[in-house]
Parts: structure tokens; C-alpha cells; sequence
């Protein structure tokens, strides 16, 4: 016998088999991404709205009555304006009898809008500082506030005390709340107001670092005069006297269009400002009143071509001479979420006088100009936002709209999850129970359980074997023990390791052995089943063995002439590994459980592969066993119903399989499963609009499969991320409680299945583990998946690895 090698230095040519196998795995990779990256945009998410909602990064602390002693005396004897010209503080009090209304931790979509109303029907401006994260969520409300001749200031991002926090912290809230405002109304500001501020005269030794900061950084920092405190609800009147000044001073007066039931506030300010009127006062902004301060008359206007940088800062009225250009660009992304560009041009600002030019971060001069090229002083601490800063902010605010979407449909989804988790427990205890005790009565009314005469007739036993040399052996001495009379029939697909030699080899009586080209276990189970003697066929895997009365309990309930199919009991084999307990609770609880709530509503979904009978002559009737989908098994079962036929489930009869034993393997056992229940679904989608028994499955079994099996572990997820996300940044002992109740509940459910199947329950002790680790990969199998299924891919079948470990059915404990 001669054998041709290839010559040196030449690689050997993939088979034809190679080939598919590698554009398979080449297909299936960028699944496997899209897969992850729906993970990932779901945490994304839901972290973002955490931040929006001060749930992730949020410290609440604040701090009261520290020392002041390293404060300038100066500044807390100050007025209400605190501005920096190289690095020199300057305070400023309102002018007489002007009052520079302002509103604190808006926007609202309740409040703020009605607060405009009020404004508007006095025609009177005034300046709101808001929170970034508020900004994020309602953009439309500040676009309006801005159109309608308002100013907006900085009030932090997640409205968090500054002097607890880091120069980086600090900054970032800054550059957040500026991407905030650009995206949402097209602005950046040089106004800023720090959380839980007062009068100037609070400032203390902690908090004068952060003031300084903020104005090297080109903010004017804006306080207290008058505080209505209309946050407290003390009533329309208290509100109005306590946001009146004394002695006809002016006044940076505080209100708020946040924060709570702000119905009190709205009814005060239409008084206060009629009153405050009728007493000759002026309502502006705090730009209008730094623009009096600097000489401006209120409410007029300065061309942009004034200065050579920025927008006109007579809102900021720096002092000082100050001359040259002072240009700087700082870009930076901290916590994912900063990425801003500051630029700081400050040019000629004269002492006293409007006129000194600043820009804010990605801003330019022309953003509060008219078609005449003036600007308004009322809003000229505002400048048009540009650049990357312009875009980046609408990145967020599309980013946030998104989330804000997203998370009320996850929860709602969720909510769908929990329910139909505890209401599949519920219906597999109730129905599961009725079941065991309805198939094991022994006496009583309508005496003991039994399908009809004694079943005793030979049948056909179907052993599709590919590559089995491992196990192939074990499963025909199992097979040969049989108490019930068989016919077994051996076809090897085209095995290339002996396996047609080891089953031959044997010797076994009653064994024949049919050999066939390599054309997939759909093909050798019906080649099997056309050869088979007798005319009930039991088909079973080629890495399975059987009980010695499997096949005799197996055959048992086609005394009832109705029934066209029954599903046996498999049980994993090699339970020993980690992976192997986690698949035997899966089997017991999950597969078991699960068929007799299947069986007694009458719409069984599938015959496992590993032990299963059927009549031959319905098995010929509906065409076989399809080559359609990857699940041959759900797609026969699925035909038998729509045929007829009932199937039901036989607890008794028991077969032990060998289990993936690795990740890898049983990644891809599980992805052919659930990507072929999908494919036999939808081969049978038409079944939901027919009558008869084939209506019966469409209308019951298929919705309960969708939502039990694909819907509902896809989704899943949501409770372990939800969970997680819960423990790290809302209420940890709560959300680990919340979790441990679950578990409590499937930990009585698989006990219960334990029970009802009589296995030791040692096992259960690998249950938690199983919740943590290897649902996880279910969850990623399943949306794999789905994604394979909704991108139109297509599956080979896959030959898992085998050991041969699991034996005669006695050595399994």
C-alpha cells in the first residue's frame, strides 16, 4: 500500500469541511461583538442616568460652620458679585432699588415653564443658575428660557458641595454643565453660583479655594442678598416679605424652580414683582445689574466688535488694566463624560467700565448679537457655544435623551421579567406537583395511574453515531440489558474513527449497523427510522446510556392510541465537574420541571434527543425528521402536535448523557439549541392562526416557549445588572436582600424538583454559584443567538467532544 505525502515547504489544502468551519467561525465572531456591545450599551446606559440622577458619584455631604479666618476680610464684607482680574478678588453689590432675580437647581419641565409664564406677563428677565444634569434631561426648557431673553448660570452638574471635592472634580462639573448648556441651547456662561451658597459672608477657609479656582477659570462667582426661602413652603406672603430688600437697597434675591412642589413660588412671584414695581423697583439680570454697575444703562445693547476677543463682558465687569491676549485651549476627558475645550482671550478690560472681553469654554462673541450686531446686556454673561464644545454637547444631550428612554422601557421590561420569572416558578410548582402526583397515583379515585395495556411488542432503538468510538460502546451494553425486546439500529454518518468497527466488534445480538455518507443526524435518524422492523422507533444520542427499563417505561403511554410521541427523562452523567453540576440543576429543575408543566397543558415543545420514542408511521407522516432547522428535535415535536398527535412525558424512563465538559463546548452546544428553537418557531409560525390541535400548540405552547424560553432569559440580564448596579451605587443590604429572596425562591423550586426526581441534594449547593457564573453564559448564548437570528445567519452542526466517562447507569450517583 503506497501513501502520497506533500512535498516539503507546501502547506496541505483545508478540506471542503475546514473551509465551512472557518467561514462559519468568521461569521460568527462579529455576533459574538455585537452581542457583548449590546451588554455594554445597556450598562452604559444605565450608568449615565445614574450620574444624570446623582445615584453614581454622588456625595452628599455638606459643610456648615467651618472657620473663615483665612478669608480677606474684604470679600465677606463684600457685595453679592465676586469677579477675578489676575488673580485679584473684587466684590460688588446691585445698584439701588434693582433687584437681579435669580432661580436655583432648575430646570423643571413642572415649574420652570411656569416661572417663565410669570416672567414673561411682567416683562421682566432674570438669571437662572442650573444644575448640568437637569440641563441634560430638559433641553427644550432651557432653549425656551433662553429664547425668551433670560441668562443662565452655572449651578454644578450633580449639585454636589465643592469644598469637599478635588480641583479635577471641580472642573469637571464645570466642563459637564457647559456641554449641558451648549447642547441644549447652543450657550456657554461665565456665571457661576456653588451649591448650598448664601450671603458672601458664609464663605469660609474650605470654600474660598474653590471661589478662586472658579475665577481663575474666568467665572464671576454670584451670591446672596435676599433669600425668599420658598423652598421651606412657609406661604405666598412669607415668601414675598422675605424676598423683599430693606431700605431700598438692590438685591441678588433667591428663588427656586426645583426641588419640589414650587406652586407657592409661582403665586409669590407674580405678587412680589408687582409689589417690588409698585415700589419703584427694576428687575434685570445679574448681567443687566453688572452692566449698570459698569456704566451701561439697563437693557442696552453693545456692539460685538467691541474688545478684540469674546462676547461683551459687562456681565463679569472685571477691573483692573489689563492689556495683550491671554489664549489658552484646554481639552480633556475625565470619567468618560468630560471633554471639554476652554479658552480663555481676555483683552483690554478699562476699570469700571463694560467692555473687558471674555469667552467662555468653546464659545464665541457672536452669541447673543442681533442681525445689527449688538448684544444683550441681560444675557451678555452668555456666549454662543462653538466648535467641539457645540458638538460635544450635543452628543450628550442626544446621549442623555437616549437613556432617558431607555431606562423607563428597561424598567418596565424588567418588571416584565420578574413577573414572568415568578409566575413560571409558580405555574412549574403547581402543575409540576399535579403532574408527579397524577402519573404516581397509586390509589384511590379512579384507582392507580396507567396509560392502558401493557406495551410488550418489540421496538426499534436508533443509535445515530458520528466519531463515537469514546462512548459507542457503553451505549450498546446499556441498550443490550434492556428489559424490553428491541431491534437496534447502528447508523454511522460517515464516521472517520471507528466507530462502524467498535459497534460491529461487539458482537451484541439484535444489533445491525448501517453505514452512510456523513450527512448529519437529521439524515441517520431517518434512514433509521426507514429500515426500522417495528412500528415504534425510540431514537436516542450516540453518547447516551440507557437504564436497563428505560426503553420498556419509554413505550408505555402508546397504549393510548392518541399519543404519537414521548419524551424521557435525561440526566446528566458526568455531574462530578463544576460545569457538570451546574448543567445536571439545569436538567433537573430547568429541562424536567419544565415537561410536566409542558405535558399536562397538552403542548410538550421537545423530545430530547438523547431519549425519546414516536410512532413510526407519524414520524413517516409529517415528513421525517427536517434538515430545516438545527433543533430537529423541537421541529419533530412541533410537526407531531400540528399532526394530531399528543405527546406527552415519562418521568420514569431514564437515560444518563454526557454534559459539555468544557465552557467552550457547551457554548456551542447551547448556541445550536436555542438558534434551532427559534429556527423551528418560526418554521411554524403559521400555527398560531391554525385550528384544531395545531391552534392549540400556536395559541398556548408557542407563546409560553417565546416568553419562557427566549424572551424571558434574554432579558434576564436586567435583574443581575439592575441588581448590581442597585448594590454598588443605591442601597446595597436592600438590593443584596432583594437578590437573595430570588434566590431563595428558585432554590425551593429546585429543591422541590429534586425531590419529585429523587436526586440527592448535595448538588443544590452549587446553586448560587450557578446564578453568578453560569446563567451569566446563558444570558450571552441566547442574545447570540437572537442577534444570529435577526441577522439572518445560518449554523453548522457541531461535533462536541466526547470522553466516554459516563458508564453503566449504575456507577451515577
Amino acid at each position: 500500500m503506497t501513501s502520497t505525502t506533500p512535498s516539503r515547504g507546501r502547506r496541505r489544502a483545508p478540506s471542503k469541511m475546514e473551509r465551512a468551519a472557518g467561514k462559519a467561525a468568521a461569521l460568527q465572531r462579529p455576533r459574538v461583538i455585537l452581542a457583548l456591545l449590546l451588554l455594554l450599551g445597556l450598562t452604559s446606559v444605565m450608568l449615565l442616568d445614574g450620574y444624570l440622577r446623582s445615584e453614581i458619584g454622588n456625595d452628599a455631604r455638606v459643610r456648615d460652620g467651618a472657620a473663615y479666618d483665612k478669608v480677606p476680610q474684604k470679600i465677606l464684607d463684600g457685595g453679592p458679585l465676586l469677579t477675578f482680574n489676575s488673580g485679584n478678588a473684587k466684590t460688588q453689590s446691585i445698584p439701588k432699588k434693582t433687584i437681579a432675580l435669580t432661580f436655583d437647581d432648575g430646570p423643571t419641565p413642572t415649574w420652570t415653564p411656569q416661572i417663565l409664564k410669570v416672567l414673561e406677563d411682567n416683562d421682566i428677565e432674570a438669571t437662572f443658575f442650573m444644575v448640568g444634569s437637569m440641563v441634560s434631561r430638559y433641553p427644550g426648557v432651557v432653549k425656551d428660557l433662553v429664547n425668551q431673553g433670560n441668562e443662565v448660570g452655572i449651578h454644578t452638574f450633580t449639585h454636589v458641595d465643592l469644598s469637599y471635592q478635588s480641583s479635577a472634580r471641580l472642573k469637571r462639573e464645570l466642563a459637564q454643565t457647559q456641554l449641558a448648556l451648549a447642547g441644549a441651547a447652543g450657550i456657554t456662561t461665565t456665571l457661576f453660583r456653588a451649591p448650598y451658597s448664601s450671603e458672601i459672608n458664609a464663605v469660609d477657609n474650605y470654600s474660598w479655594p474653590v471661589y478662586k479656582e472658579v475665577g481663575r477659570l474666568g467665572y464671576a462667582s454670584v451670591f446672596v442678598d435676599t433669600d425668599s426661602d420658598d423652598w421651606k413652603k412657609p406661604g405666598v406672603s412669607k415668601i414675598v416679605q422675605w424676598a423683599t430688600p430693606k431700605n431700598n437697597k438692590g438685591a441678588v434675591v433667591l428663588m427656586h424652580d426645583a426641588g419640589g412642589d414650587r406652586s407657592q413660588t409661582v403665586t409669590a412671584l407674580d405678587k412680589y414683582i408687582k409689589q417690588m414695581k409698585a415700589k419703584g423697583y427694576s428687575f434685570t439680570t445679574v448681567s443687566g445689574a453688572m452692566a449698570k454697575l459698569n456704566g451701561a444703562p439697563n437693557g442696552a445693547g453693545r456692539t460685538a466688535a467691541t474688545g478684540s476677543g469674546g462676547a461683551v463682558e459687562a456681565g463679569v465687569g472685571q477691573t483692573g488694566a489689563q492689556t495683550g491676549a491671554q489664549s489658552g485651549t484646554e481639552t480633556g476627558t475625565q470619567s468618560g463624560m468630560e471633554t471639554g475645550t476652554q479658552s480663555g482671550a481676555q483683552t483690554g478690560a478699562v476699570g469700571g467700565q463694560p467692555g473687558g472681553t471674555q469667552s467662555a469654554p468653546g464659545s464665541s462673541s457672536a452669541g447673543n448679537s442681533s442681525s445689527a450686531g449688538k448684544v444683550n446686556v441681560e444675557q451678555s454673561g452668555q456666549q454662543k457655544a462653538t466648535g467641539a464644545t457645540l458638538y460635544e454637547g450635543k452628543a450628550l444631550i442626544y446621549a442623555v435623551a437616549v437613556a432617558e428612554w431607555v431606562l423607563p422601557l428597561l424598567s418596565w421590561l424588567l418588571l416584565v421579567v420578574g413577573v414572568s420569572v415568578m409566575g413560571r416558578f409558580g405555574m412549574m410548582l403547581l402543575l409540576a406537583r399535579r403532574h408527579y402526583r397524577q402519573r404516581n397515583k397509586k390509589r384511590g379515585k379512579g384507582g392507580k395511574f396507567s396509560w392502558g395495556t401493557t406495551v410488550t411488542r418489540p421496538v426499534t432503538v436508533i443509535v445515530p453515531a458520528y466519531n463515537e468510538k469514546e462512548c459507542i460502546a457503553n451505549t450498546l451494553h446499556s441498550l443490550a440489558k434492556s428489559t424490553h425486546p428491541i431491534e437496534i439500529i447502528v447508523v454511522d454518518d460517515g464516521s472517520t474513527d471507528g466507530t462502524k468497527e467498535i459497534a460491529e466488534s461487539l458482537g451484541l445480538p439484535n444489533v445491525r449497523v448501517i453505514r452512510q455518507e456523513n450527512a448529519g443526524k437529521p439524515a441517520a435518524l431517518n434512514n433509521g427510522v426507514r429500515n426500522a422492523s417495528y412500528d415504534i422507533v425510540v431514537m436516542m444520542d450516540g453518547d447516551t446510556v440507557f437504564e436497563p427499563d428505560a426503553v420498556h417505561q419509554l413505550v408505555q403511554p402508546f397504549a393510548d392510541p392518541e399519543i404519537g410521541a414521548v419524551a424521557g427523562n435525561a440526566k446528566v452523567g458526568n455531574r462530578d465537574t463544576v460545569i457538570g453540576a451546574w448543567q445536571h440543576i439545569e436538567y433537573v429543575m430547568g429541562f424536567n420541571l419544565d415537561r410536566r408543566m409542558y405535558d399536562l397543558l397538552r403542548c410538550m415543545p421537545t423530545i430530547p434527543g438523547a431519549i425519546g420514542a414516536f410512532r413510526r408511521d407519524a414520524v413517516l407522516g409529517v415528513g421525517g425528521m427536517s434538515e430545516d432547522t438545527l433543533a430537529e428535535d423541537t421541529d419533530i415535536t412541533i410537526a407531531m402536535h400540528r399532526a394530531g398527535w399528543r405527546v406527552v412525558y415519562q418521568e420514569h424512563a431514564k437515560a444518563w448523557t454526557e454534559a459539555p465538559g468544557s465552557l467552550k463546548q457547551l457554548w456551542s452546544q447551547r448556541y445550536r439549541w436555542s438558534y434551532g428553537t427559534m429556527q423551528a418557531l418560526w418554521k411554524h409560525r403559521k400555527s398560531l392562526t391554525d385550528k384544531g390541535p395545531s391552534g392549540r400548540f400556536g395559541r398556548i405552547g408557542m407563546p409560553l416557549v417565546v416568553i419562557f424560553q427566549i424572551i424571558t432569559p434574554v432579558l434576564a440580564p436586567l435583574i443581575d445588572v439592575f441588581t448590581i448596579y442597585s448594590m454598588i451605587f443605591v442601597d446595597f443590604w436592600a438590593s443584596l436582600l432583594a437578590w437573595l429572596a430570588v434566590l431563595v425562591v428558585q432554590l425551593v423550586c429546585a429543591a422541590y424538583a429534586f425531590r419529585l426526581d429523587r436526586e440527592k441534594y448535595r448538588y443544590l449547593a452549587m446553586l448560587p454559584l450557578q446564578q453568578l457564573a453560569y446563567r451569566q453564559m446563558m444570558y450571552l448564548v441566547l442574545i447570540h443567538s437572537s442577534v444570529t437570528a435577526l441577522t439572518g445567519g445560518r449554523l453548522r452542526w457541531q461535533k462536541l467532544k466526547r470522553t466516554g466517562e459516563v458508564g453503566t447507569p449504575a456507577g451515577v450517583s
